[in-house]
């Protein structure tokens, strides 16, 4: 049986096939990187709209985020890329319409997670601060956004941890990243080891991603 396994291998031409998916896996973890790095920013300031007091503002981001989070990624995906075609007969190419596409995606997800966190803090927090002659961006800053990165860092985990998962998404519009490479490849050696590895790397990355939510989890253990 060992034999076999070493022969079958041998066969892939793995020499070849592992450096092909390493190149595609820096694809997938600068999708990864760009659209946390744009998402978490935009979804403070949607958060920020959703709670408005102002009812036109709150109104139209609460549409906005059931829009988003009510269809499919993929759609969105092939939305941000043809529509500015269509409509505007200009447009990005597929990079960075994949890239806008999952920001927006992500920053409705993150921002509900940040509303969460933020109607979690009591009453009597905000009272502290004003007590303390503290402004209200003070009180904010210093009193409650800590205490809502401790409580929002287990679902923001989740939500990241999906977000490797989701980059597989954007080979929909023909970005040569890791699953995409892996297709391809398993088509050509007419085998399912090309995936395999590409769930290894999956793995991988999401066991990094794990492991850095849950050191700042404990990190942030004072807060209680």
């Amino acid at each position: 049986m060992i034999e076999f396994i070493t022969e079958y291998i041998s066969d892939l031409s793995l020499n070849k096939l592992i450096p092909a998916m390493l190149k595609s896996t820096g694809v997938t973890l600068e999708v990864f990187a760009l659209v946390l790095l744009f998402s978490v920013p935009l979804a403070l300031i949607i958060c920020f709209g959703r709670m408005s007091r102002v009812k036109v503002l709150s109104e139209v981001t609460k549409f906005f985020l059931l829009v988003i989070r009510g269809t499919p990624l993929m759609l969105q995906l092939i939305f941000v890329y043809f529509a500015p075609q269509m409509i505007f007969e200009i447009g990005f190419d597929r990079f960075t319409a994949g890239i806008i596409a999952m920001v927006i995606n992500y920053a409705a997800y993150f921002a509900e997670i940040y509303r969460g966190g933020i109607q979690s803090i009591p009453q009597g927090q905000y009272e502290a601060g004003k007590v303390l002659g503290f402004t209200k961006t003070q009180t904010f800053n210093r009193i409650v956004m800590p205490q809502v990165v401790k409580k929002i860092i287990p679902p923001m985990g989740n939500e990241v941890i999906t977000l490797v998962k989701d980059t597989a998404l954007i080979q929909v519009l023909g970005v040569a990243e890791l699953f995409h490479v892996a297709k391809t490849q398993s088509g050509a050696l007419v085998s399912v080891m090309p995936l395999f590895i590409a769930g290894v790397f999956y793995f991988i990355m999401n066991w990094a991603v794990s492991k850095a939510f849950d050191y700042t989890e404990k990190k942030l253990d004072y807060y209680k």
